[in-house]
């Protein structure tokens, strides 16, 4: 037996190899020269017999073709639901190695494109409230985290536009209704008294478009010499998450006041894998989980892929939209996030733990025996919280090792590990 391997292996493998190792039979009945051949294709014909002709493996009594333990190689060429078999050394190897049994589970799964996420606000609910017209801020009336109702009044601002376009439209109110007095009196023509109607129309339409209403501008005109304000007013309901504006500043138009934000909804940028775009498509359900909210999952839909791949990163960038109705998501937020591809709801699903992987196949065992496992290649489907789906291989009622399923791979694998049969 070559233990010089043993101390490679990892520390359970290393207990499974021992445990394995010292109830091989054929360290016990073969001589160091009696011609055992351990080639890559399994046992010399010493080894082996015929049983109602098949040539069965004469130490671990199965068939020789399906023997694991002496042709381990065999199992890189199996199909989904084509198997093996694993003799144990002796009917109390399970219980020394620990291994536990359970018939898969019936339940839910998805299969989801994983990646990362950045939240975001939502675009289309976010603005910047900027000054109208150049003047002088003479009233501040909110605060970073004041909640606003559309057109609520924000802030004020003195112009000397404004004052100006005040004093047209008070001067043209004010000829339009002396020259009503005059052409009913017969005195002025009726082509004057259109052009001050429409001098007036102008004057109005100027403060209209700088927010005052009809009413305002009767005011005023009423008023001529109250100092005039325009009033900047927020577009929708929402927070104030920026502020620019201070009292008494002088601001030229166009310049920001504050970000104005409706947390309603926020967005998250997806770092799509390049590998998973052909199943991923706008529409699709996103599960969105922060590292700050354990246990809370959002969910929301994709609503855009960007066309075009980072060159670095290999990735695209995608985007999909949540509620956020209490406001648990912030900006800035990292998050990891689940693009659901495929539900299945009656999925048989099986602990991670009872996946192996040989020869580049996903395996399970079933056992079949005290000391015997069948080892079966199986295709996998969704995996997710520590389950993965299968979706051909097996049966429902298969009883498979869900615990310390690497110590009956090692028992397949005793040759590669160096302690395969008598004198090697």
């Amino acid at each position: 037996m070559k233990t010089n391997m043993i101390p490679k292996l990892p520390a359970l493998a290393s207990v499974v190899a021992v445990a394995l190792f010292a109830g091989c039979k054929k360290q016990e009945s073969h001589s160091e020269h009696d011609g055992h051949d351990h080639g890559p294709g399994g046992h010399g014909m010493a080894h082996t017999e015929t049983k109602d002709g098949v040539v069965m493996c004469a130490e671990h009594g199965v068939p020789e073709a399906q023997c694991a333990v002496c042709n381990p190689d065999l199992a890189a060429t199996l199909k989904p639901g084509q198997s093996m078999k694993i003799r144990l050394p002796s009917t109390n190897s399970l219980g020394i190695i620990g291994v536990q049994t359970a018939t898969p589970e019936t339940g839910p799964i998805a299969d989801a494109v994983e990646c990362v996420a950045e939240v975001s606000f939502n675009q289309n609910k976010l603005a910047q409230i900027a000054a109208p017209v150049s003047g002088i801020i003479q009233a501040v009336d909110v605060d970073l985290g004041s909640k606003v109702e559309e057109k609520q009044t924000v802030a004020k601002i003195w112009s000397a536009s404004i004052a100006e376009a005040v004093a047209r439209a008070v001067l043209s109110h004010q000829t339009l209704d002396r020259e009503r007095k005059l052409r009913e009196q017969r005195v002025t023509s009726e082509q004057a008294l259109q052009e001050a109607e429409a001098g007036h129309r102008a004057a109005c339409q100027q403060l209209r478009t700088l927010g005052f209403t009809e009413e305002q501008i009767d005011e005023m005109g009423h008023k001529p010499q109250e100092q005039v304000l325009m009033e900047v007013r927020a577009p929708f309901a929402g927070e104030i998450v920026e502020r620019m504006a201070v009292r008494g500043a002088l601001v030229e138009i166009g310049k920001p006041l504050f970000t104005l934000v409706d947390h309603s909804t926020v967005w998250a940028m997806l770092q799509v894998p390049e590998t998973t775009l052909a199943r991923v498509k706008v529409g699709q359900t996103v599960e969105l989980r922060v590292d700050s909210l354990p246990g809370k999952i959002f969910t929301g839909k994709l609503t855009w892929i960007k066309p075009a791949v980072d060159e670095r990163t290999r990735m695209a960038q995608a985007r999909a939209e949540f509620a956020n109705p209490d406001c648990l998501l912030k900006d800035k937020m990292f998050a990891t996030a689940r693009i659901l591809i495929r539900q299945a709801e009656g999925a048989m699903l099986v602990p991670r733990s009872a996946i192996q992987h040989v020869g580049g196949k996903p395996f399970v065992f079933v056992k079949q025996g005290e000391d015997l496992f069948d080892a079966r290649v199986v295709q996998l489907g969704a995996k997710y919280g520590g389950r993965m789906e299968i979706l051909a291989g097996l049966k429902p009622e298969d009883p498979i090792a869900v615990s310390h399923a690497f110590a009956v791979k090692s028992a397949m694998l005793m040759s590669r590990l160096g302690a395969g049969c008598a004198d090697d």
